[in-house]
């Protein structure tokens, strides 16, 4: 598993996290009388720097009176031989501050910090710009960036990959503002959440015609339906709007679910196929031009029970309900529901490891090495026989980083290919990820679809346990066979 090389606590250091602040800290908050040396070394590599040393002394007094002076030494060195010819640049500078006046005073440790940098730069040849190691490229900080916003959940993720109307698709991103903005504790910004229900509403109104007019002809009936649903309908917007007004977090959080739930739902019928055309070359594959839903029964292969449902008995078996998204990996998820429908996965042992639950490897039944197909993050067609590079900012439409994130294994003969059978449940855990929340492993595999039932059970799956059936029950006239091509 790859690591990212900053330091996720000191994401300035390139190597060990700096002790600068300890013995500083440790200086200004206990009476002590002692010497302390800091060290400054720039750490950029191939270059010629000096390296800077401090010496402190520090005494605290009982009194104004008797206060010990607070002695600053400061000493450069060259760090190369050669490139200070002359020594004599390199001197002590004794300085004396009162201590007293530091402590007793309300000065914080960043003033203090700032002076050493004053002195600093007055005292070396060369400017404090030059020190890089101050910052960090943004390329290398996306794996620990709090503030990387990806789909925690397949129905968010699945919602965002639906290729739809660009009205549907503003009314959509400002519904999903409230969802962060519900999670702030205690006083929520009801204003804001206000002002974008508004806008959704005003998108929504003021784009009618465009909005229905995206919808095929014979769904156009339905569409309305939905449309008026969204605006004024009891889980609408105008709902949605009352219950923000009325400041009840409880009834925001179930009018929002249902509006974003109707939007999905409009999105899909403005979306009844590929918004790209395939490469000729893989025309070949099987494709899946749109969503399909899977169901697995998985039992255990011990003969023991999964858990009981809420209010329920012990189960032999158990239901995993899988979405495959066809808009953003058509080739890979034509290949699993052509596998699911001739039964290849039928009677298969699922095997634990690390953070996954992967399916055997040879299943009997022809398969497709299908091409690693991953669609980034405002690309409109996948990319294929190429990973993602996360450090660069590349994100994945489908991500990784979702808990039950279903994905082909990769080929056992390139890495360029996925695997014609073996798919895998992502167990994902933030606490093996970046601080941003981004699996080490995101951009790396085909993620095709997500678990949108049965989640639950995924902690209960062991080792030996059984896909008893897999079945297409939605979506099988979405699936496209290169014999009816």
């Amino acid at each position: 598993m790859r690591r990212a090389k900053t330091s996720p606590i000191f994401p300035f250091c390139n190597d060990q996290p700096s002790t600068f602040f300890f013995p500083f800290f440790f200086a200004m908050a206990f009476p002590l009388s002692s010497s302390i040396t800091l060290s400054f070394t720039p750490s950029t590599p191939k270059r010629h720097f000096l390296s800077t040393h401090f010496a402190f002394r520090f005494s605290q007094a009982r009194s104004q009176e008797n206060a010990r002076p607070f002695q600053l030494k400061v000493q450069c060195k060259a760090s190369k031989e050669a490139f200070v010819k002359d020594k004599s640049q390199c001197r002590n500078i004794p300085t004396s501050l009162n201590l007293s006046n530091l402590i007793n005073g309300t000065m914080k440790l960043e003033n203090v910090i700032a002076v050493i940098l004053i002195l600093a730069e007055i005292t070396s040849p060369l400017p404090l710009a030059g020190w890089d190691f101050w910052s960090i490229s943004p390329a290398n900080a996306v794996l620990y960036s709090p503030e990387t916003k990806l789909p925690r959940t397949g129905e968010l993720a699945l919602r965002r990959a639906i290729p739809a109307n660009t009205n549907m698709k503003a009314i959509q991103d400002s519904l999903e503002d409230i969802s962060y903005l519900l999670r702030i504790p205690q006083r929520k910004p009801y204003g804001t959440m206000e002002g974008n229900v508004k806008k959704a509403l005003k998108i929504a109104v003021d784009g009618k015609d465009s909005i229905l007019a995206s919808i095929p002809a014979d769904l156009r009936e339905k569409g309305s339906t939905l449309y008026s649903s969204l605006v004024d309908g009891k889980g609408g917007l105008e709902a949605l709007l009352k219950s923000i007004k009325d400041q009840d977090p409880d009834r925001v959080s179930v009018g929002l679910a249902s509006s974003l739930d109707t939007v999905a739902e409009l999105e899909l019928l403005q979306a009844p196929g590929l918004s790209f055309l395939l490469p000729e070359q893989y025309l070949k594959y099987p494709r899946l031009t749109g969503r399909a839903i899977v169901e697995l029964t998985i039992e255990k292969g011990d003969g023991s029970s999964f858990s009981p449902e809420a209010g329920g008995e012990l189960r032999k078996t158990a239901t995993i309900q899988v979405v495959l998204d066809g808009y953003s990996a058509p080739l890979t998820t034509g290949n699993f529901a052509k596998l699911v429908t001739d039964g290849a996965y039928d009677g298969k042992k699922l095997s634990c490891i690390n953070q996954a639950i992967i399916s055997e490897n040879d299943t009997g039944k022809n398969g497709y090495s299908v091409p690693l197909e991953i669609m980034p993050s405002g690309q409109f067609e996948p990319l294929y026989k190429t990973t993602l590079s996360v450090q660069d900012g590349e994100l994945p439409v489908l991500p990784l980083s979702v808990y039950g994130a279903v994905a082909m294994a990769h080929s056992e003969v390139s890495e360029e290919y996925s695997s014609p059978y073996q798919f895998f449940f992502y167990l994902y855990d933030k606490r093996n990820s970046g601080l941003g929340g981004i699996s080490f492993e995101e951009g790396q595999f085909s993620v095709f679809g997500y678990i949108t039932a049965g989640r639950e059970i995924l902690p209960q799956i062991k080792t030996g346990d059984i896909i008893k059936s897999a079945k297409l029950v939605e979506g099988r006239d979405r699936l496209v066979l290169p014999s009816e091509s």
